[in-house]
């Protein structure tokens, strides 16, 4: 056990999409669905150590494990068991779980439904200040990864690590290459929203990248009261708390130890977002042990720069050209041309090459193919073809749909 408490407890939340079976248009009914498993209209279930729960949008529906893991492998198996059982209620009211971020022809101006039961107040808040009817709200299904920490110096560690690594996310975990009917040409359309949807108050996103603060003193007087003054004015009832509104791509949650990264696209299945968190994981590992680079220098990381190579891996996913050196040195490839993000990333893994393996054959075997291959959303865009139509749109989502409850990664 690390004094300091990393990389001991972890916590996965795996948003999904409800469908029509038929048609594979949104269907709002995750309000029944939650019923039908408890006999009465409830925001959570619990079932074990894990748990489903409503989100926003009243036809996306989450599973999570609501206790904190030690193993994060273990948690393939628990997760594709609720997606199945999930899957069985769905199937009685003619729908199915459908993954990847984002619905790839859903009006949300004229099809989102807000969850209206429970913390609607909250909901209803949010949609007065920031109307949620457009993709950045109601078209955005992701994966969290919570990473645990004991102690202001763990946080101070695991923070700056992961602010290192934030800016290539996309690159493994990018699904959402289309909306409204379209492939739109960002990689992570879904990022390319969310950085852009509460403009109306800036701070509240900010960069994305968090900024470099190392304490939970730093953080309550750089980020959270930031945030209590910018919301003020809209929300006099004081609705809203400065740990909700927090958007950035990870943000601390000091009221249960633990930094919850917010980037990351849901995949096709939970073998591939265990197998992401697990390659994640490892990196961060490595950059807490100053396997790469020492402390002092990830935490001088400026934000704007991560930003920038952000915004790269947004649009452009594996194929995103990085040539900031101050940033490949980092991860110990300073000095040398410039490198894709994809290639930074096999170079990682190679680095990483025993963690992996501890990991077990299926879930080594995903991140390999996962690299090799593209993210998912790179083979969305090659099964579409160079110009889909609805019908060849519907094909490929229901081939994701089958993946989703079969377990197995699109290829």
């Amino acid at each position: 056990m690390s004094r300091d408490g990393l990389f001991e407890k972890f916590g996965i939340e795996l948003e999904y999409m409800l469908v029509r079976d038929d048609s594979l248009d949104v269907a709002p009914i995750a309000d029944r669905i939650l019923e039908l498993a408890t006999g009465s209209i409830t925001n959570e279930v619990e079932r074990g150590i894990m748990a489903w729960s409503n989100e926003l949008a009243l036809h996306v529906i989450e599973i999570k494990n609501s206790e904190p893991v030690s193993d994060l492998p273990m948690l393939v198996d628990k997760l594709q068991h609720e997606v199945e059982e999930l899957g069985r209620l769905a199937a009685s009211q003619g729908a199915i779980l459908l993954p990847t971020a984002m619905h790839p022809w859903m009006d949300p101006h004229s099809e989102t439904l807000l969850w209206p039961h429970g913390n609607r107040d909250i909901y209803n808040t949010y949609n007065r200040i920031f109307n949620c009817q457009g993709h950045g709200w109601s078209n955005v299904q992701s994966t969290h990864l919570n990473l645990g920490f004991a102690t202001d110096a763990g946080f101070g560690c695991l923070h700056a690590a992961i602010r290192v690594l934030l800016p290539i996310l996309p690159a493994i975990a990018a699904s959402s290459p289309a909306a409204d009917g379209a492939l739109t040409g960002w990689l992570d359309t879904r990022l390319h929203y969310y950085r852009n949807n509460q403009q109306r108050i800036p701070s509240i996103t900010g960069k994305v990248i968090p900024e470099a603060v190392f304490s939970e003193a730093e953080y309550e007087r750089e980020i959270y009261q930031r945030l209590r003054r910018d919301i003020a004015p809209h929300d006099p009832d004081g609705v809203l708390e400065a740990e909700w509104l927090n958007s950035r791509g990870a943000i601390a949650r000091f009221d249960r130890n633990a930094i919850e990264i917010r980037v990351l696209d849901i995949q096709e299945c939970p073998l591939a977002d265990v197998s992401l968190a697990v390659l994640i994981c490892a990196v961060l590992k490595g950059l807490c042990a100053e396997r790469w680079s020492g402390l002092a220098e990830q935490k001088a990381a400026e934000t704007g720069g991560l930003a920038e190579i952000f915004s790269a891996t947004v649009q452009n996913g594996e194929q995103a050209m990085i040539d900031n050196q101050d940033y490949l040195a980092l991860f110990g490839r300073g000095g040398k041309a410039g490198m894709t993000a994809g290639e930074l990333w096999q170079a990682l893994a190679a680095d990483c090459a025993s963690e992996l393996a501890g990991a077990g054959p299926g879930i080594q075997q995903s991140v390999e193919t996962i690299l090799a291959q593209g993210p998912l959303s790179r083979r969305i865009i090659r099964a579409l073809g160079d110009t889909p139509d609805r019908e060849r749109f519907r094909e490929v989502y229901w081939e994701l749909g089958k993946c989703l409850a079969q377990g197995r990664l699109f290829l």
